[in-house]
């Protein structure tokens, strides 16, 4: 248990902020997960629809902090690399 009045406050904030970060890690997974499976099935149209939306969804994931920025980007390069390599 926290000692001082700040270091509980803290582990409040930590606590909250676990939350937030499990909730948006979720969130990008499923979305990954969605289209991993468009990709897998070879379906190209439903791959190409799905890939904004994804991106975007790493996007906000780097932005809230639960990627880092060079993890995100690695992240879509090679999501855009699957969608490519469809035929």
């Amino acid at each position: 248990m926290a000692n001082h009045k700040s270091a509980a406050k803290k582990a409040r904030r930590d606590a909250e902020a676990r939350l937030r970060n499990r909730a948006n890690r979720s969130t990008m997974k499923t979305a990954l997960k969605t289209f991993l499976t468009a990709v897998a099935a070879g379906n190209k149209s439903e791959a190409q629809a799905l890939l904004p939306t994804t991106l975007g969804v790493v996007d906000k994931a780097c932005r809230k902090g639960v990627l880092h920025k060079n993890a995100a980007n690695r992240y879509k390069s090679r999501l855009t690399l699957k969608v490519n390599a469809l035929a």
